[in-house]
């Protein structure tokens, strides 16, 4: 009996488990080989979203099969995301004994962090559609998508703008950081949540876990405020 290879295959990466499977492996493949290396070509979010793409277009799988297939790891971003109250929780004596550094690095560096990119944009020769969607880079996709649509960007532009970001702050802030001196855990954590998001607070969270809950902290602050004030900016500008 003859054993149709080509069937077997598409059987395989056809299955409703093949896209998770691929996604869990390659991630901690990635994990496995940023903590031994410490190289940015590891960086797991970087990593594993190159190598997934490549395994996508090397088996001819649509997006819309592979989203469906991770489903459950996307339903899984809603606990890992309240998770982060428990470190802001452990720390929060901390967090009050800080609360006006806290606000005024918030306000000084957020709008920072908000106009660099804008203003960068903008003497390039960049187009509107194109400074508004650059506008919420530094808060996380759901709320920069809902963001940037509000204010006359293109949302799904945007939440590439905000992975690019992540990435790149993750790789270069610690880095940067160490060069600037800039080494309080709660200073280290400010900076990567309030540029970098949750891909920043990620990588913080692997320092400690003081500078993780103030990554967190950071996120949470720059991504509601982003969200309520922004919007408004806008508005009385144009």
């Amino acid at each position: 009996m003859s054993l149709d290879y080509h069937a077997a295959w598409q059987a395989v990466i056809h299955h409703p488990l093949f896209g998770l499977g691929i996604t869990l492996a390659v991630y901690q493949l990635a994990l496995a080989g940023y903590e031994r290396t410490r190289s940015v070509l590891f960086q797991p979010v970087l990593f594993s979203m190159v190598v997934v793409i490549g395994v996508l277009l090397a088996c001819g799988l649509a997006y819309d099969e592979y989203r469906d297939s991770v489903l459950p790891l996307t339903l899984l971003l809603g606990p890992a995301t309240v998770a982060l109250a428990v470190p802001l929780f452990l720390n929060m004596r901390r967090i009050r004994q800080l609360f006006w550094p806290i606000v005024l690095t918030l306000s000084i560096a957020g709008v920072f962090a908000t106009l660099t990119g804008v203003l960068v944009a903008w003497l390039l020769g960049a187009e509107p559609l194109m400074l508004m969607t650059l506008a919420p880079k530094s808060v996380t996709s759901p709320i920069a998508m809902l963001v940037a649509e509000q204010i006359g960007g293109v949302a799904a532009l945007a939440a590439v703008f905000v992975m690019i970001t992540g990435v790149l702050g993750a790789i270069s802030g610690p880095s940067i950081l160490r060069r600037l001196r800039v080494t309080h855990p709660a200073a280290q954590g400010m900076a990567l949540g309030l540029t970098a998001h949750a891909v920043g607070t990620s990588r913080a969270l692997q320092d400690s876990t003081e500078s993780g809950a103030f990554a967190a902290l950071a996120m949470s602050l720059m991504g509601v405020t982003t969200a309520v004030i922004l919007p408004l900016v806008v508005a009385l500008i144009a």
